[in-house]
């Protein structure tokens, strides 16, 4: 039996957060003298004692096949960008020990690997010497990356003038066209125009069954993950939870999201709850007056949250987007952008009785300033379960397919046998 490509033993990654931090300035230091450095030794021992220990990971082992799709999946937090970044050897362990044995290309954060100064043409060198290839082999890939990036009237420009989607689009290319053994891609696909993105998915399909490469994908769209692995590793907590085989495991996954999907909070230090703009506070399903994540399918169902407006007046867009288990985007709304004070507000929309079809929903919330700068995006931010009551299937009994299934208005009439 052959080694494994990779091997992961014992791996954890710790980091020390402090809730405190306090600057001095060179103008307090040299206005206060001598007071104003015992003044920062004891705030030091202040930041030190207000300071905790936080493992990103801990404990986690599994070994990955030459030739696997694996699905690294998870909630915000459970660990799945430290784990690519310790595989990636952009930051080094606490604890364990990964083994890699084969040339790795990692697509983690939009323009990682690229050099800001250097134009669109030379960071396709540039990261092909990082990957070890020669100037011969890199030469012979060239047109190839730079036909999938669709980036050729800029590709003499410096890449600090191009957008996030271009940086994407010629990373991803750079990536996945100059044969590493092992591509690991994080959610930065889910910038740039879903045409891309589909085209992206089908590139790493090819690279995974045409050619034999392993693959690390980490994907909040359930979905792209059943469809495009077939095997899938659930973080939570910075700990394996579940590593098998994709369905089993992405069932694991929503179901349990969905039994303490009914309500989130989000601390006001949380990064990803937001800004010196926007901040998001909590979120709740309700149904029949009640917080739940079970919704009858003959009842109302009601997706609710709160947040704040900071600092001043702001043109504020919000919206819910909604999926099912399979990751197929069902709807999208939101209220019409309007100016709002400081302060915190609620929004709140209501789905209709008879509407979604029987299944698991995720609800990604997104608040948006100025019509297009997105402040804050939480892709699962709370999930609830549609369940079946019998009510509206008259004497069908068949599996109901779709996203939803409105109880419709039909009517029936007799024609004459000339049919007019």
């Amino acid at each position: 039996m052959s080694q494994p490509i990779i091997s992961v033993e014992g791996l954890g990654k710790h980091y020390r957060l402090s809730h405190q931090k306090r600057n001095d300035t060179l103008r307090d230091t040299v206005t206060h003298g001598i007071k104003g450095w015992w003044r920062k030794l004891a705030r030091s021992a202040q930041d030190e004692a207000k300071s905790e220990d936080f493992w990103a990971l801990r404990d986690v082992s599994f070994d990955i096949a030459r030739g696997e799709v694996v699905g690294i999946i998870g909630r915000n937090g459970a660990g799945k960008s430290t784990l690519l970044k310790v595989l990636s050897r952009i930051t080094e362990p606490s604890t364990g020990r990964v083994t890699i044995r084969g040339r790795i290309a990692s697509l983690l954060e939009v323009g990682t690997g690229f050099h800001p100064e250097l134009s669109g043409r030379e960071n396709i060198y540039l990261n092909g010497a990082i990957l070890g290839m020669s100037r011969v082999e890199i030469a012979r890939k060239f047109d190839e990356i730079v036909a999938f990036a669709e980036v050729e009237r800029f590709l003499d420009t410096q890449v600090k003038h191009y957008s996030s989607g271009m940086y994407v689009r010629l990373a991803f290319s750079v990536a996945a066209h100059l044969e590493p053994e092992i591509l690991i891609i994080d959610e930065v696909l889910a910038v740039g125009d879903a045409a891309f993105q589909k085209k992206c998915l089908g590139k790493i399909g090819q690279v995974a069954q045409g050619e034999g490469r392993t693959v690390l994908f980490v994907s909040h769209n359930m979905g792209v993950v059943a469809n495009l692995c077939t095997r899938a590793v659930l973080l939570g907590g910075g700990r394996v939870l579940a590593d098998g085989p994709t369905g089993r495991v992405v069932n694991d996954y929503i179901q349990a999201g969905a039994l303490a999907g009914g309500q989130a909070r989000w601390l006001d230090n949380d990064r990803q709850a937001g800004n010196d703009r926007l901040r998001l506070h909590g979120a709740r399903i309700v149904c029949d007056r009640q917080v739940t994540a079970d919704v009858p399918i003959d009842r109302e169902v009601t997706v609710e949250f709160d947040f704040s407006v900071l600092g001043t007046r702001r043109n504020v867009l919000s919206s819910i987007h909604l999926f099912d288990k399979q990751g197929v985007w069902v709807l999208c709304s939101g209220p019409a952008s309007a100016e709002l004070a400081p302060g915190r507000y609620r929004h709140r929309v209501t789905l209709p009785a008879n509407f979604l079809n029987d299944g698991l929903y995720q609800v990604t919330i997104i608040l948006i300033t100025d019509v297009t700068n997105i402040q804050v995006k939480i892709q699962e931010a709370v999930a609830f379960m549609v369940h079946e009551t019998g009510i509206g299937r008259e004497e069908y009994g068949g599996v109901i397919n779709g996203c939803v299934r409105p109880r419709l208005a039909w009517e029936s009439s007799a024609l004459p046998p000339d049919g007019t």
